[in-house]
């Protein structure tokens, strides 16, 4: 069996790392028709304070979303996983249209369907502004972070 028939559950380690790791990159291309995709169509989010239901919803916010946070680049990383549950700690960076750059740092549950699509995501979030010279991620945006780029193991937070 390959490692990409493998992204359904029950998830191992593995499947669980790449699992995170597409997400990744699919959120790091800034586009809310191809992240949308990889939940089901009546998805529940809750995302900081709001609540979301549904592929419909889930796009209209991330477009607002990445109007706002402008150069947007993200690491996740898994923190653990269970059968058809994985656990994610993030941090993004962005800024915002007066030039202030901010780090987010956050944690995600995600819980999946039998096919492998997201039918539940809960993530808590806070933003702190950095100065542009405390800055982590510089790969050109948007796109994938690069293999050879540090994920958050080692991050001093």
């Amino acid at each position: 069996m390959t490692l990409a028939t493998k992204l359904v559950p029950p998830f191992d380690r593995e499947s669980a790392i790449a699992k995170v790791r597409m997400a990744e990159d699919a959120w790091n291309s800034r586009d809310p028709d191809r992240v949308s995709m990889a939940y089901t169509e009546d998805s529940f989010w809750r995302n900081r304070a709001e609540i979301l239901q549904g592929r419909d919803a889930i796009r209209a916010f991330l477009r607002r979303k990445w109007d706002k946070e402008l150069d947007y680049r993200l690491v996740k990383e898994m923190w653990a996983f269970c059968e058809n549950r994985i656990a994610v700690r993030f941090q993004y960076e962005w800024h915002d249209d007066a030039g202030q750059w901010y780090r987010a740092y956050g944690n995600e549950n995600w819980e999946f369907d039998d096919s492998g699509l997201m039918r539940r995501r809960e993530a808590s979030i806070n933003d702190r502004p950095i100065p542009v010279g405390d800055r982590r991620f510089h790969w050109p945006a948007p796109g994938s972070r690069p293999q050879e780029h540090p994920g958050l193991i080692n991050s001093p937070e």
